[in-house]
């Protein structure tokens, strides 16, 4: 499948949004991760059969879309409901559709939300390396019992200056780790030869990224504790920390609850038991001096959180599935697309042959 770009006014914004298959086709709604944009989902697209409606739009901040601030007060409220305002925009979807809503890191966030506050528009979940349903950081146990450093270390003040520089400035050298080329190839993907031929493309994807106090990364404000930043009100990695973004209850909440299918690569760097972005699992290895220790602020377990509320919300009703992918790291549907659109596609009933 092509996809064409379209630009639309919902929400109080203007929205990019990438548009492929029939208005009439099984609907699928594609939410993007952080620092990266529709663009992401390319590789995915032209893989899927035509009697797929797919939707995929640019978030707030990011590809064409406009840099509209982000509310971090709200979690990622912001981005969902400029999503769900997607819903009801002509020609877009068929009139009241319930699209399979897919969601990349962030975006797995974003679609937990959606489907929080708009049940009856979402017929399934495809959570694709998702942030924990307890945020991004922040010490808490696997069941979201929280220590005592809490929301310490979390937010806009955690991101790499220099890469946020070399992102402003729309780097696409490889002369620095912190280059959003070398970042991309080392932490987006297990294998960086998975990029192919779409590494430009992908890259391009990257640097669509709006910098600044109220896109990414954020206002960071001081901590008395250990590493001495916590959440801001403003930006993307203040609205992906749990200070802000706590939806676990609400989703076991969710009254008939509807499929979920979680996809994640055991080689992932990023959303992990020992992610290489948790300031607390970066103490403990010596990299950033001062960790207070376990006891106060042990690394954040988000594989197992995000198990322990699926299995909750599998308790209350609704259904999940865990998929592994050996080998695989924070981007499946780039490393493993044969059995991602797989996954994607049993969701939506329509067989792979279609």
């Amino acid at each position: 499948m092509e996809s064409a770009q379209h630009t639309v006014s919902a929400n109080g914004i203007t929205q990019a949004v990438r548009v492929a298959g029939p208005p009439d086709g099984v609907p699928v709604l594609l939410v993007h991760g952080n620092a990266s944009s529709a663009a992401f989902w390319e590789p995915l697209i032209r893989r899927l059969p035509a009697t797929l409606r797919v939707v995929a739009p640019d978030l707030r901040g990011y590809g064409d879309t406009q840099a509209a601030p982000v509310d971090a007060t709200r979690g990622l409220g912001d981005f969902a409901d400029d999503v769900a305002a997607l819903l009801d925009v002509p020609g877009l979807f068929a009139a009241d559709a319930r699209p399979v809503v897919v969601g990349h890191s962030l975006g797995g966030g974003v679609a937990m939300r959606l489907l929080v506050d708009h049940p009856e528009r979402v017929a399934a979940l495809l959570l694709e390396a998702p942030v924990s349903p307890y945020g991004f950081g922040g010490t808490r146990d696997a069941h979201g019992t929280p220590t005592t450093l809490d929301f310490a270390g979390t937010g806009a003040g955690t991101a790499n200056p220099d890469f946020v520089a070399r992102l402003a400035a729309k780097d696409r050298g490889e002369d620095a780790p912190t280059s959003p080329r070398n970042v991309l190839r080392a932490t987006y993907v297990a294998d960086p030869a998975s990029l192919g031929e779409d590494e430009e493309l992908l890259l391009d994807s990257v640097l669509s990224t709006a910098t600044g106090d109220d896109n990414y990364p954020g206002t960071a404000v001081a901590s008395p504790h250990w590493p001495g930043t916590a959440p801001g009100e403003r930006g993307v990695l203040n609205a992906l920390a749990p200070a802000h973004f706590r939806i676990a209850d609400e989703l076991v909440a969710v009254p008939a609850g509807p499929p979920v299918t979680w996809v994640r690569g055991d080689a992932d760097v990023i959303v992990s038991d020992t992610s290489l972005f948790d300031l607390a699992y970066l103490g403990s290895l010596g990299v950033v001096p001062g960790w207070p220790g376990e006891a106060d602020c042990p690394p954040q377990p988000m594989i197992g959180q995000t198990r322990a509320v699926l299995e909750r919300y599998a308790a209350a009703g609704g259904t999940y599935r865990e998929v592994v992918l050996p080998g695989c790291g924070h981007s499946p549907h780039l490393e493993r697309p044969v059995e991602f659109v797989a996954e994607l596609l049993a969701l939506t009933g329509v067989p792979a042959t279609a």
